[in-house]
């Protein structure tokens, strides 16, 4: 039974020019690069190379490059990290715009900062749109963050926040401007020019790289200034925001996928937008699927599909699916466990039974037209055999 693997908004699997950079760095290059000897320089030697890779991914030319464990350390360095950087922020009960349907790496910090006094405005994405007209409305000069997804874990949408920037700079100055990339990495054009952010999140194991290996991207500035508070102290590392011994190896292959991506990014972009073409058309125009209804965003990545199935519990087709050795997902795995009441899908327009009834497809690279085919034969036998059950 061939396995088809649409589940890359969770995970992929490593490619292998990072494998092989993560075995060569582990067996050669094993020293601290903290230590003041050449096997700590050598180690240190990758972590830089690492950096500038993602630097330049970015069109940046300077920043600093703090090296986490996972994307969701990331955001809850760039929040909570923001919102305790000066005694001010809290005295004032600052606020932080964020939106509805963000992952749970930003909302949960930012509940968290809300116990704690900060003002916490959600802007409504109905149909995949961050609502400009209320963002606009609660910027002013008591605003020190505002923290969007550019990719949506769970429908895919692809937010216009390069629209919206102008206006953050304009009526709230204090404001740092956060961006979590993790779905958008490697599979977009990123730029500080087209977006003109201060911080971005970064996660190795969505772009082929290790698991383990996040990154917290710093505009040239933020840090010199004290925009920025670490959360993890001890000996310093990672200019000061990340303390400990840093994962040499997992870095430097995280650098080795960035390397590649950047390569094949265009040509990436374009295959995953016609395998996901190839879907939305099957199921619209494939009477097979006349009871499955498909969330498209207007904007959206070319990479992720969410579909609500006739009554039927995502968890049981996704056992269905992977008894036929297909892999797909009823979300995002950081949040799979949770309620759908707060989720992505029901900021979007969708209601808690229909999103209790949603499975999310998310291509990467390694998907063929092959792949599609077969997906979509076991959904219909799924939709068939289980519509029967219910009955």
């Amino acid at each position: 039974m061939r396995t088809v693997y649409l589940d890359n908004s969770a995970t992929t699997k490593i490619r292998e020019e990072a494998l092989k950079k993560y075995i060569e760095v582990s067996d050669t290059t094993f020293g601290n690069p903290s230590s003041l000897h050449n096997m700590g320089y050598l180690a240190e030697r990758e972590l830089n190379a690492a950096r500038a890779q993602v630097l330049s991914s970015l069109g940046l030319a300077r920043g600093d490059v703090i090296f986490t464990a996972s994307g969701s350390e990331a955001n809850n360095l760039a929040t909570v990290g923001r919102a305790y950087a000066k005694e001010r922020f809290k005295k004032r009960r600052s606020r932080i715009i964020t939106t509805e349907g963000e992952h749970a790496s930003v909302n949960a910090p930012l509940e968290g900062l809300k116990q704690d006094g900060f003002d916490i405005v959600k802007v409504p994405t109905v149909g995949g749109v961050i609502d400009k007209e209320t963002l606009l409305t609660y910027l002013d000069e008591s605003v020190i963050l505002v923290t969007l997804m550019l990719v949506n874990n769970e429908t895919g949408a692809l937010y216009d926040i390069a629209s919206l920037t102008g206006a953050v700079r304009q009526r709230s100055p204090e404001a740092l401007i956060h961006i979590d990339a993790t779905q958008a990495y490697m599979k977009l054009p990123i730029s500080k020019r087209s977006l003109d952010f201060d911080m971005i999140t970064l996660s190795s194991h969505k772009i082929e790289g290790p698991k383990g290996v996040g990154a917290l991207v710093l505009c040239d500035g933020i840090l010199k200034s004290g925009g920025i508070r670490a959360l993890t102290l001890g000996g310093g590392q990672e200019k000061g925001l990340r303390s400990g011994t840093e994962n040499v190896p997992a870095i430097a292959a995280f650098g080795e996928a960035v390397r590649c991506g950047v390569g094949e990014l265009k040509e990436t972009g374009a295959a995953l937008g016609a395998l996901r073409d190839r879907l939305v058309t099957a199921l619209t125009d494939d009477e097979r699927f006349s009871s499955v209804s498909v969330t498209n965003p207007a904007r959206h990545a070319p990479h992720i599909l969410n579909i609500t199935l006739p009554k039927i519990k995502s968890e049981t087709m996704l056992h269905f699916l992977s008894s036929r050795g297909v892999y797909v997902s009823s979300g995002s795995a950081c949040s799979s466990n949770s309620s759908h009441k707060e989720s992505a899908l029901v900021s979007f327009g969708r209601s808690a039974a229909e999103a209790d009834c949603s499975i999310r497809i998310s291509l990467g690279k390694r998907n063929t037209d092959e792949d599609i085919d077969i997906f979509l034969e076991a959904l219909h036998e799924g939709l068939t055999s289980l519509s029967r059950m219910k009955k």
